[in-house]
């Protein structure tokens, strides 16, 4: 690679590509015209290397360790601003004023209540239903609801559905958790902020009041903001993909948490609990960290290390001092499942095969320890990312919409398939 180019050869011939490069991270080798030039395509499974968009919304340096959304690390976003100010910067690049802020809070907080003809969705469901499968159908369905905001060419519109979006994804969550608990459907309360209203809606009966702990939505709201984004990661590319057909937004999000409902993806700090459910007690983990370190064994660490982050994920040192915050003021000491987690972690720690392999506590580790310790069940766990992820769905997909070089997304293959054969007769097979 010299100066602006990188060389090509192929068959004999040399081609020029344009090199680019972004405001920070690596740079990129233009192959939008590669296949007209040369008649070939690049192999590349999982898109690991290769860039599918242009954007400047989130950016990850896994080497370092560094997360930034809109060039502000995610540490200072999650100690100093809430989940709606998150939010605000996300789709619209920079923070906002006191009035900005104030306006569109106020705007979030009356778009939270669903159609009231949606609690009739719930009923078709079965009650043991997995939260996730109710929330692809229901969200799936807002656009039969909210017709008036999915023409994508109309801006007014596309800001009308983000806002819905961003407002009733709560809403829906709780009412898949009461659904779930066979409790009945608590409204969303106006003078509550965006967290607290959601453990209300969750854990208030209509039968007695109750009081949301500080401490406790605080925890909430940094789990929030800890997932509001993550760049081209799998459910987003879904979000991107299916909105460049120009599906209508709710059928993208609907995507979106179709795709993070797998346990590669979101349901990464269910399968942590479920690790932990395995190995049973604390006297057992030193057997488990030696099956782990047998490749032969087909035990896995789950919520330990990440694809992208070769370095302590920046949101995990977050989320262990949240998940210890909220371990404290619950005063938490006789749970099994805990206890083996506390132990995982200095293990894990301090551990040379741990900190050779890099095998980090990440975010999904401490925040699979927080939501049980706040008293959901796991399989609520993606339910709470897919709240929280709403945002980074939207804020792509909108940018996604407004870029003038967007086009349908049609990934190419390498084909390995029978070549052309003729038909054969059933009576000649």
């Amino acid at each position: 690679m010299t100066g602006s180019t990188a060389k090509l050869e192929l068959a004999g011939k040399t081609h020029d590509l344009k090199v680019r490069s972004g405001s920070i991270g690596p740079d990129v080798i233009d192959i939008g015209a590669l296949y007209r030039d040369t008649g070939a395509f690049t192999f590349d499974p999982g898109f690991t290397s290769t860039a599918s968009c242009e954007s400047a919304i989130t950016f990850i340096d896994g080497d370092a360790g560094i997360l930034l959304h809109r060039g502000y690390p995610i540490d200072q976003l999650a100690e100093h601003g809430d989940f709606l100010e998150v939010c605000y910067l996300l789709l619209y690049g920079e923070l906002p004023t006191k009035a900005q802020k104030d306006d569109f809070d106020r705007r979030i907080t009356h778009h939270t209540m669903v159609h009231e003809q949606m609690s009739k969705f719930f009923t078709g469901f079965r009650r043991d239903a997995h939260p996730m499968a109710v929330m692809c159908g229901v969200v799936g369905a807002l656009s039969a609801f909210y017709h008036d905001s999915t023409d994508i060419s109309d801006p007014y519109q596309r800001m009308i559905a983000s806002m819905r979006l961003i407002a009733k994804m709560p809403t829906i969550a709780a009412m898949a958790y009461k659904y779930y608990k066979g409790q009945p459907f608590m409204y969303p309360k106006n003078d509550l902020n965006f967290a607290a209203n959601f453990l209300h809606m969750c854990f208030a009966v209509p039968c007695e009041e109750y009081k949301v702990n500080p401490v406790l939505a605080r925890a909430m709201e940094r789990i929030f903001i800890l997932h509001a984004d993550h760049e081209q990661n799998a459910s987003t590319s879904t979000v991107r993909l299916a909105g460049s057909s120009g599906a209508n937004p709710f059928a993208c999000i609907a995507a979106g948490i179709a795709c993070l409902w797998g346990p590669a993806h979101g349901g990464a700090n269910e399968a942590a609990l479920t690790m932990l459910a395995e190995i049973g007690h604390v006297d057992h983990i030193p057997e488990y960290i030696e099956r782990a370190k047998d490749k032969n064994d087909p035990f896995r660490l789950m919520g330990f290390g990440h694809r992208v982050y070769k370095n302590y994920d920046p949101r995990a040192k977050i989320m262990q001092m949240t998940a210890h915050e909220v371990l404290g003021e619950l005063g938490i000491k006789d749970d099994p499942l805990l206890d083996i987690a506390m132990e995982m972690e200095k293990i894990a720690l301090t551990d040379e095969y741990f900190i050779e392999k890099k095998l980090y506590p990440n975010v999904d580790f401490y925040s699979g320890i927080t939501l049980k310790a706040l008293g959901f069940p796991t399989t609520m766990f993606t339910v709470l990312f897919a709240v929280a992820r709403t945002v980074g769905w939207i804020a792509q997909w909108k940018e996604m919409i407004e870029d003038p070089h967007q086009k349908i997304g049609r990934p190419r293959q390498l084909y390995t398939g029978s070549p052309e054969r003729d038909y054969v007769p059933i009576a000649k097979r």
